[in-house]
């Protein structure tokens, strides 16, 4: 069995979120060439999902897409939310070229269907054929079709979700034991550390302890129609309870993401299940 990693890359890390249509080139090509420079060094197959950040999110929020079709607008909205989060993609996707990886878009507007916003259905036969290549599938936040609602906001959380949920029949021979969240901050603390000097960080989350937790649990800053950090513990939950642990890291930090790829723990914040 061939180890599989996923990372998960934060909107508000490969865009500016309070600034329209803005990436972050110099951020999105260092974290390339760690992923590069990780895989020379050790063997293992990778996905890397990333999220809209300041591109499908402002659209998103104009036509209200994660309400779902409401009116005749919302189609367009559909088009306008796929067209921007495939323009950043393709900026990622073009970077991690240029970093010596064989990267490739997995667009989920047209490879699944949703039922009120979860994912029920994916086409994942490609990506298993992408990473038998050594290459590095890279789905996306997206807008999806909803069989329930007619189009919904599909988060990077819930399509690493339904990954890791049907992993073992969608990647035969491949062992997810490990996914990256690659944040802005060094993990969940219980306050802001921007403003209290108090706030530590807490390290580990488990179903034991997120009733204590919650109340640290704030919403993400900028504009995002993805449920901010709450959302994003709740579903790396979800695949605790699977036996997958996820960690949130800050790949803002040069070396960090490297670092966590070759193994190195207890960089930022773990949620496992029960011990």
């Amino acid at each position: 069995m061939k180890e599989l990693y996923i990372i998960k890359l934060g909107g508000s890390v490969i865009t500016e979120k309070g600034k329209p249509f803005s990436e972050r080139l110099e951020v999105i090509q260092r974290l390339a060439k760690e992923v590069h420079e990780a895989r020379e060094e050790k063997d293992f197959a990778l996905i890397v999902g990333h999220g809209g950040g300041s591109y499908p999110h402002v659209p998103a929020t104009e036509f209200k897409t994660h309400e779902g079709v409401i009116d005749d607008k919302s189609y367009e909205g559909i088009a306008k939310v796929q067209d921007a989060a495939a323009r950043l993609n393709r900026i990622i996707i073009r970077e991690f070229i240029a970093a010596g990886e064989n990267a490739i878009s997995v667009q989920l507007s047209s490879t699944s269907v949703s039922e009120n916003g979860r994912i029920k259905e994916m086409y994942t036969a490609p990506m298993k054929m992408m990473l038998d290549y050594g290459m590095i599938p890279v789905p996306y936040g997206d807008v999806g079709l909803d069989t329930e609602k007619g189009c919904c906001i599909l988060s990077t959380e819930e399509i690493i979700n339904y990954l890791t949920k049907h992993a073992s029949e969608a990647f035969p021979g491949y062992n997810l034991n490990r996914i990256l969240i690659g944040g802005r901050v060094d993990g969940v603390f219980t306050g802001n550390p921007d403003d209290n000097a108090d706030a530590t960080l807490i390290p580990l989350i488990t179903p034991k302890n997120i009733g204590e937790v919650g109340q640290y649990l704030a919403e993400s800053s900028g504009i995002d129609v993805t449920g901010g950090m709450r959302h994003k513990i709740e579903s790396m939950l979800e695949l605790a309870e699977r036996g997958v642990e996820s960690e949130i890291i800050n790949v803002l930090k040069p070396g960090y993401l490297k670092r966590a790829l070759l193994g190195e723990e207890g960089i930022g914040t773990i949620v496992r299940g029960e011990e």
